[in-house]
């Protein structure tokens, strides 16, 4: 069976959904997106961002028969994730490709209020679990080739301490959408497949909206260590995400991690490879940050880095 690739999908004429649209890495695809000829679908929750965001993608466009549409949902509700579905799908409507994208980084601890749970869970797992029950079942009706995208995220396969709460929203995501992939491999005659994307470290505002939303609009972005219009250098720019993402989905990879400038890949792979040895060689959970095993990561990523 051959692969279904980004660029047989990311053409002129087709279309995309991605939420999370208004900022960062949602906001980025769209803008590509529409620059290949796409009718593009911008969704988010932010209507002011949204809008803006909405009015830089229509300059962007090659033709004016290009459907460039932005809508305000909220994704962990489902029956606006529906009703958004069947907007796209009405009179003939196509999705080839569904990126759900967006995300929150609200959480803490394990002991966690229940409602902050909750909500972090039901942006980052529900939300495009939502998208999925939504529109998958109407790409696969279609008969048209297509391709569903989750953003994930590195901390929902090493989880570092410090966020447990965004860190298991993230983990749940994985499961899903590798359970998502092997049905759809199965089961779509080669029309439909999945992928995760797993972005490193990105110049997002992801943090900085989390943080108005705790604190309010008169909290002074200045104070917080990198968003979108305050990069730091080890961060990539949302748009190399999107180039990342468009060139792995063309190698027919499932697992889309990105490096940064920071982390190379490899120092990922290696830092994957002792999380799941914890389990296989009877260490504690999140060992790496252990005091008994700090340095014995440390000798372990030197020993297997290629030299």
């Amino acid at each position: 069976m051959t692969t279904l690739t980004a660029s047989s999908v990311l053409k002129e004429g087709n279309t995309a959904v991605i939420t999370g649209a208004s900022s960062g890495i949602g906001r980025a695809a769209a803008w590509d997106f529409v620059s290949k000829g796409m009718n593009v679908w911008m969704v988010d929750n932010d209507k002011e961002e949204l809008e803006a965001a909405l009015e830089l993608a229509r300059q962007k466009k090659k033709s004016d028969s290009q459907k460039i549409e932005a809508r305000v949902v909220d994704v962990s509700d489902a029956k606006a994730m529906e009703a958004l579905s069947l907007e796209v799908f009405e009179n003939g409507g196509k999705c080839h490709f569904l990126m759900n994208n967006a995300g929150i980084s609200k959480g803490g601890g394990p002991l966690t209020d229940i409602e902050t749970v909750k909500f972090t869970m039901g942006v980052n797992t529900y939300g495009p679990i939502h998208g999925c029950l939504a529109f998958c079942p109407k790409m696969k009706a279609s008969g048209e080739a297509g391709i569903i995208v989750n953003t994930g995220s590195k901390q929902g396969i090493t989880m570092p301490p410090g966020n447990l709460t965004y860190n298991m929203s993230k983990a749940a995501l994985k499961c899903y959408t590798e359970g998502l992939e092997h049905e759809l491999r199965n089961n779509s005659d080669g029309k439909l497949r999945a992928a995760l994307l797993i972005p490193g470290w990105v110049n997002t505002s992801i943090m900085l909206k989390t943080v108005r939303m705790e604190k309010g609009d008169d909290f002074d972005a200045a104070n917080l260590f990198f968003h979108e219009e305050k990069p730091q250098g080890g961060a990539w720019m949302p748009q190399q995400v999107v180039d990342f993402m468009i060139d792995e989905l063309d190698q027919g990879l499932f697992y889309l991690v990105a490096p940064d400038n920071d982390v190379d890949q490899e120092t990922d792979s290696l830092r994957m490879t002792w999380a799941m040895q914890d389990i296989t060689q009877g260490r504690p959970p999140l060992s790496r940050w252990h005091p008994d095993y700090k340095d014995k990561f440390t000798e372990f990523l030197e020993a297997n880095k290629k030299k």
